[in-house]
């Protein structure tokens, strides 16, 4: 009989749904040494935000087979622990899809009719109807940042509220759009055309200030602003001057940049909606979350594949034995595609040629699927749930094998074709590591490590090295390596600089200007 430890509330179906399978023991309120003490003779834990699991924590649990979180996230368990121990990691990104969604459409009826502020005003025994009249949602234009899960939703609501309902996210094909209801446009279309904008991406580096001073000039005349995803979407500053200016007419925050936000001066406009980070706290989303990770924790101990596992898929031992050095290859290649290409998805081929055609791929897949999503998504991709998400996604991806008689053993290239045109990045393995040999049709041989690159299509010509080299010297910017490869003898060219350091906007756009720089992309893989 299997042993499961729970050390935090979880609903009593999702217990019931582990108790089907294994002995559970509910011990709540224990202190970090008394996990460690607990945990041994344990073949599963259930934990959600308070409990740390820690390297310590994982040591102690010499039987462990999966360690579930009970919610979205995975920051409280040390996931490289885990997987150093070959112990399955799963949550429930799923589960409070629904509750966001519901209470980003509540924030935004509140936010149209004014509904807090009015109630506040009569229950302070004021009755003035006047100073409280507010806006329909029938035929306005909502613009959704990031159609994921809980995008998808809102669309879904807001439609049925008879809105026109506009959206930006790259990685959301045309066809999925059209399934929804929802126009896909270009980011200044939708600051433009947007009487009410929802923020549902991630929290990447690139996604930080998504709304910022630059933004809220190209908005709107009073649109309004909804923030149920992460607190670092929205420059607060930026939006509190825009609202200071009446450029925007209000907003609905239930994220913020730090948490509690205590001190923030937008707490003290009355012109803005604060909620404490309620998005997920509902009865039905906690049910669900305890329910799906019971379900998960269960396949595991049965041998079986968990649909959200964060670290370690299934895979034959002698298929890893295969795949394992070229995933991080892969998945290298297809962040590079991903960051070099501009315009709308529409669908990814993928090559494997050489040995790796003759076994079963999917692992490699996986990793490219991974290493797409990666510079504009947090979600965990791995060969169990890979299928799932690029279905979310209405990601088309095609696979090809076939034989190569070039200089590598095995060559994989990713093909990303978008509205603006078609990006093909190859890689390999060497004794070294991971290696990216080609760059749309031109060959190189860079060994990414994690840093900042600079990728120059030029015309080749003397003197064009030394121009970059000397600009970037100027701006005290440290060249660490360079590889260059050229279509042919003073043709074009591409260079690829290895950086210490990433480049600002302003600085890219004057290595653009330079004469005889066709394009000029900064990366980081």
């Amino acid at each position: 009989m299997f042993r499961v430890l729970v050390t935090e509330r979880i609903a009593e179906d999702g217990l019931e749904i582990l108790r089907s399978e294994a002995e559970v023991d509910v011990r709540l309120r224990l202190t970090p040494a008394e996990v460690i003490q607990a945990v041994p003779g344990y073949h599963a834990l259930v934990v959600r935000s308070e409990t740390k699991v820690t390297a310590d924590v994982i040591e102690a649990g010499r039987d462990f087979l999966v360690i579930g979180r009970a919610g979205v996230g995975v920051d409280n368990i040390d996931v490289a622990a885990a997987t150093r121990r070959g112990v399955v990691v799963v949550n429930a990104p799923e589960a409070n899809t629904i509750a966001a969604a519901e209470h980003t459409v509540g924030l935004m009826l509140a936010l149209a009719r004014h509904i807090p502020e009015a109630n506040e005003s009569l229950r302070g025994g004021a009755w003035d109807r006047s100073r409280f009249l507010g806006v329909e949602l029938r035929g306005k234009t909502l613009g959704i940042v990031g159609l994921g899960r809980v995008g998808s939703e809102v669309a879904r609501r807001a439609r049925g509220l008879e809105m026109r309902v506009v959206a930006v996210d790259p990685f959301v094909s045309p066809e999925r759009g059209q399934a929804l209801g929802v126009s896909l446009v270009s980011k200044d279309e939708l600051l433009a055309e947007s009487d009410f904008i929802t923020l549902h991406a991630p929290m990447t580096k690139a996604n930080e200030n998504l709304l910022d001073d630059p933004e809220f000039e190209r908005v709107k005349q009073g649109v309004r602003i909804i923030n149920v995803g992460r607190g670092g979407l929205v420059s607060e500053a930026a939006l509190l001057r825009a609202i200071e200016s009446g450029k925007v007419a209000g907003a609905a925050l239930d994220v913020f940049e730090h948490e509690p936000p205590t001190d923030s001066p937008l707490l003290k406009d009355a012109r803005v909606i604060a909620t404490p980070h309620l998005g997920a706290s509902t009865a039905e989303a906690q049910e669900r979350v305890a329910i799906d990770v019971a379900h998960q924790i269960v396949a595991v101990l049965r041998g079986e594949p968990a649909t959200y596992a964060v670290n370690s898929p299934f895979i034959p031992a002698e298929t890893m034995s295969i795949m394992a050095p070229y995933l991080q290859a892969v998945s290298q290649a297809a962040s590079l595609a991903t960051q070099l290409s501009t315009g709308q998805f529409e669908s990814v081929e993928i090559e494997y040629l050489g040995e790796l055609a003759e076994h079963d791929t999917s692992p490699l897949k996986a990793a490219v699927i991974r290493g797409l999503l990666a510079p504009v998504s947090e979600e965990n991709v791995t060969l169990v749930n890979a299928s799932i998400v690029a279905e979310q996604r209405g990601l088309r991806i095609s696979e090809r094998k076939g034989h190569y008689e070039g200089i590598y053993a095995n060559l994989v290239r990713v093909h990303l074709t978008t509205s603006a045109g078609k990006t093909t990045i190859s890689s390999t393995v060497a004794h070294d590591g991971p290696h990216i040999v080609e760059i749309n049709d031109f060959w190189v041989d860079v060994s990414p490590g994690e840093g900042h690159l600079l990728i120059c299509e030029n015309q080749d010509r003397p003197g064009m090295i030394g121009r970059i080299g000397t600009f970037l010297g100027a701006k005290d910017i440290n060249i660490s390596f360079m590889r260059v490869g050229r279509e042919q003898v003073r043709g074009r060219a591409l260079m690829v600089l290895g950086l210490d350091d990433g480049l600002d906007p302003d600085t890219l756009a004057e290595i653009n200007r330079i004469p005889d720089i066709y394009s000029a992309r900064s990366v980081r893989i």
